[in-house]
């Protein structure tokens, strides 16, 4: 069946107030450079009154909405379908789909199968994330789900990925960006407005994987097995085997790094030898502890095999949503 004419479509916009429909206006706007194909016949404006000239075939094929559209009756005109670029400058009957510019050209050029430029930004990705989910376009929501991925965009806004990866129900990408959360405070009001945009389905596993890890922390940083010198009672000093230690650096240095855990779940600034973390003064009261008998002076911990012991804990917890 021919597609109609856009003179000829009647329906509802994505936005609920306003209708999609033609209308016939004097404008001297050109179309598109990329889309002003001379054989296509519909002619799409954007809310900037730029002109798509645009295949139906094309349209139909790669998005539901459009697919729809056209298969809607139509009632019949005596007016001949007017296709030509001419035309449209003239004043030609257009679709108005009350959509901006750059959504517009990105998706049309992800339906169409042409290159686009480099996303520079999360904005962007959202912004035609929209635009596709409206227009039931299974192909570019694909590219799109590939672009979420990327690095640099869930090291800048991992939660802002997590909420669209969870919204499309896109299991892997939800659960690598509720891995470069961790890196978050959820806690911190910063975050609200991206939280109650998640069901609570979908909140909770991110909650409880940031509590998993700080409780998970905090037992390991108490086993007798893993940290003898400081668990364990009683414990002698290494040195000269005789002067009983007394803990307390270590306990404070255990209560810092478990508040750190809650700030920072990640881990990633414990266990190190250099950095904020290093320069605590639990720290280094810990590291500078010694044995208070006289004409010994041992240490209380190896600093170096501490450590490593703290990053090997971190290691162990879970990084991503179940």
């Amino acid at each position: 069946m021919a597609a109609p004419c856009p003179t000829t479509v009647t329906i509802m916009s994505s936005e609920p107030t306003k209708l999609l429909h033609p209308r016939t206006t004097d404008f001297s706007r050109t179309c598109h450079p990329i889309f002003s194909f001379p054989d296509a016949n519909v002619v799409l404006r954007s809310l900037e009154g730029t002109l798509y000239r645009m295949h139906s075939f094309t349209l139909r094929t790669t998005s539901g909405f459009f697919d729809t559209m056209f298969s809607l009756p139509q009632p019949k005109t005596s007016a001949p379908a007017r296709t030509t670029q001419q035309d449209s400058d003239r004043g030609d009957d257009v679709l108005d789909v009350y959509e901006s510019d750059f959504p517009m050209e990105r998706l049309l050029s992800l339906m169409s199968g042409l290159p686009i430029p480099k996303w520079e930004s999360l904005d962007e990705i959202e912004r035609v994330l929209n635009l596709a989910e409206k227009w039931d376009t299974p192909g570019p929501l694909a590219s799109l789900r590939s672009a979420l991925s990327s690095q640099p965009f869930l090291q800048a806004k991992p939660l802002r990925c997590y909420v669209l990866a969870t919204h499309f129900g896109w299991t892997n990408e939800a659960k690598l960006a509720s891995k470069y959360t961790l890196s978050l405070d959820l806690y911190d009001p910063i975050h609200d407005d991206q939280l109650e945009q998640l069901s609570s389905k979908d909140l909770l596993p991110l909650l409880n994987l940031h509590r998993k890890r700080r409780d998970m922390f905090r037992e390991l940083l108490n086993s007798p097995e893993r940290f003898t010198a400081g668990n364990s009672t009683p414990y002698h000093c290494n040195r000269c085997g005789v002067t009983e230690l007394e803990n307390h650096t270590w306990r404070e240095l255990k209560n810092r790094m478990f508040l750190e855990m809650e700030r920072r779940p990640s881990g990633d600034t414990l266990g190190l030898v250099i950095g904020e973390t290093a320069e605590w003064p639990e720290a280094r009261a810990c590291w500078e502890a010694k044995c208070s008998k006289k004409d010994c002076g041992g240490f209380n911990y190896d600093r170096v095999a501490t450590l490593r012991q703290i990053l090997a804990c971190v290691a162990l917890l879970p990084s991503t949503v179940e």
